[in-house]
């Protein structure tokens, strides 16, 4: 056992025994990281375990190499232990800790009633506050974004968005075509307005007799006016709003007792742990969601795993809450869950064992975990096949699990910038993802100079990967590798670059194409083809493709600022306030601009037409009319 172990072990003897939870630590690069949290309800006999001498899985041997110190914070009860465990991981995101990323959602109509005049948001991310109104979830098919439209343009509401209404001055072009009615200019009041969405809300409540009753009058008065084509559009309408409101009101019909449930069951397998989660909503099976983890070292371990992720799940989820959830644990837990559930969510939630019809279901949904878990491993899909052949490659002691990409976007040795891209478990993170404005340079592109700049800006801030992603060939990945070496940081560094081969190498190899992606290893003479393992190629393509996406992003936006600003800089009566507006209206570029006349200048960037025809004239000797 190594001296730092023995002193970590010594350590732990001395912690409380009551419940509470841990942090494991290390320093890199001078920058304390916490690896690891974790909650117990004995902390000594729970920290003691990572250093004593009992036998560990590779994965908790690995952990304890890099622990150098732990801390601890006690709480009253196990249920306190649990809802504290969920907010340190999310605050400080720990490597060894579970992430997780919501397998999928479902739509959801949403209306904000604190708005002053509320509009119709589809949503798979809907917000949980005081008068916000929301309807759903919707099954996938239910056509429910092309229902909201029909109501939102027939009802004549409000669908740009609050920041756009509140800067109009002018009515738009929707309603000219009578399909809004212009509450952005006060065309009608409030009570109006409301009027027209309490139709909508009794619409998706239930009572859709009335909508459609007048709906089936606007038909009639527009066929009176021989306005066919509208009155034809109505009539279109009113069909496809009746073949949902059927299914809508079937739905909510065939309630049962139990209205709004989950059951959540979990199997463990060889080397993950898979979770799969029935979703019932309005007495109907809405869907399913499944997500896999690296299993624990003991069935224990698994069981903690397991709970953690039941907390981070039900107080981080979108998706509506059901009022009761199904899992097979024993009474303590079930007790302890439950408190801890009713003291964080905005609703109460029961937690039961199931037993009966339930029993049944639970099984089906453990069934599921398993087969997800199999036909996965049989079909070798999923990040971790990938993120292994990565640990194979470069001799890795553990599979790398945070990897890290930059790209750097520089144009005629102007406005350089560079995107630093985080996957997580060979999924984006994009709370990670940060930009940086880089200095401009005499002698223009540096590379070297530049990575070095964003490097040692991007250590200061600690949590470093386990394999950097380079865009580009040997020569890029030494001059990384290069930087590295200055702050005398050992991380693993590869490329990813097209490497183009002769017609005669490829009629040898017809595995290879004339530019096949290639990972670029240092010392290893053939760069590895990456399609032959598919799932690490979806992996670093996505990062360097979503690096280059980033980058330009930024770059784009500081030189067309740069260039911009400039332009206007000459032009009589622009000061920083109508530079400013014309900057948040401004969606064109300045060819585009010349095609429009003063009137349509002066009303696109909404300044006035005096300025709008000073702006005019030094377009037309820019861009001559033909």
């Amino acid at each position: 056992m190594k001296k730092n172990t023995l002193a970590l072990l010594e350590k732990a003897k001395h912690l409380p025994t009551k419940s509470g939870c841990y942090l494991m630590k290390r320093k890199r690069a001078g920058i304390e990281e916490i690896l690891y949290i974790g909650k117990a309800k004995n902390l000594r006999s729970r920290v003691s375990s990572y250093f004593n001498s009992s036998e560990k899985s590779p994965k908790t041997q690995i952990l304890v190499s890099h622990i150098q110190d732990f801390d601890f914070i006690m709480t009253k009860t196990d249920a306190e232990a649990y809802i504290l465990e969920n907010n340190l991981i999310k605050k400080h995101i720990p490597k060894y800790n579970i992430q997780l990323k919501d397998d999928k959602s479902y739509p959801y109509i949403q209306i904000d009633l604190n708005e002053k005049f509320p509009r119709l948001v589809y949503t798979r991310r809907p917000k949980r506050k005081k008068k916000i109104k929301l309807f759903g979830p919707f099954t996938t098919g239910s056509n429910i974004l092309k229902i909201s439209r029909i109501l939102t343009k027939s009802f004549t509401l409000r669908d740009c968005s609050i920041e756009e209404m509140r800067k109009r001055k002018r009515p738009c072009l929707i309603y000219q075509m009578k399909q809004c009615s212009a509450p952005c200019v006060d065309y009608i009041s409030e009570k109006d307005y409301f009027k027209d969405l309490n139709y909508v809300i009794n619409f998706f409540e239930g009572q859709s007799r009335n909508v459609l009753k007048i709906l089936e009058e606007k038909m009639f008065a527009a066929a009176e006016r021989e306005y066919f084509e509208r009155a034809a559009e109505i009539r279109d309408s009113i069909e496809e709003l009746k073949s949902f409101s059927q299914s809508y009101e079937k739905q909510n019909v065939e309630l049962s007792t139990e209205k709004d449930f989950d059951i959540v069951a979990y199997h463990v397998g060889e080397l993950e742990v898979d979770i799969s989660i029935y979703m019932m909503r309005s007495g109907i099976l809405l869907g399913h969601k499944n997500y896999h983890f690296g299993k624990g070292d003991s069935e224990s371990e698994n069981h903690e795993l397991f709970q953690t992720f039941l907390f981070q799940y039900y107080s981080n989820t979108k998706e509506k809450l059901p009022s009761r959830i199904y899992l097979d644990e024993k009474k303590a837990d079930l007790s302890m869950i439950s408190e801890a559930f009713n003291e964080v969510l905005d609703q109460e939630v029961e937690v039961q064992k199931p037993i009966g019809k339930m029993k049944t279901l639970y099984d089906l949904t453990l069934d599921h975990a398993r087969e997800h878990q199999r036909f996965r491993v049989k079909n070798l899909d999923g990040p971790w096949v990938g993120l292994n052949k990565l640990k194979e490659l470069l001799n890795l002691k553990e599979t790398p699990k945070i990897l890290e990409c930059f790209d750097v976007a520089i144009w005629q040795g102007k406005s350089p910038t560079a995107s630093q891209i985080v996957f997580r478990e060979g999924k984006p993170d994009k709370t990670q993802y940060r930009y940086y404005h880089l200095e401009e340079r005499p002698e223009g592109n540096n590379d070297f100079a530049m990575m070095r700049e964003v490097l040692s800006r991007r250590l200061k801030k600690g949590k470093l990967p386990d394999v950097f992603i380079v865009d580009g060939g040997k020569g890029q990945v030494s001059s990384f590798l290069a930087v590295l070496e200055d702050f005398k940081l050992d991380i693993p560094v590869v490329g990813i670059a097209k490497i183009k081969t002769s017609k005669q190498e490829s009629f040898k190899d017809k595995e290879v194409s004339s530019s096949d992606e290639r990972l670029i290893i240092p010392n290893r003479i053939n760069p590895y083809i990456l399609k032959k393992t598919p799932s690490l190629m979806r992996i670093v393509v996505q990062m360097r493709d979503e690096a280059h996406r980033f980058s330009r992003k930024l770059h784009h936006k500081k030189e067309r600022d740069r260039i911009f600003t400039s332009w206007f800089d000459d032009i009589e009566g622009i000061g920083e306030k109508t530079l400013k507006t014309i900057h948040e209206n401004m969606d064109l570029n300045l060819k585009e601009l010349s095609q429009l006349s003063v009137i349509e200048i002066s009303h696109k960037l909404d300044i006035k037409e005096g300025i709008a025809e000073r702006i005019h004239t030094k377009l037309m000797a820019e861009f001559p009319q033909k």
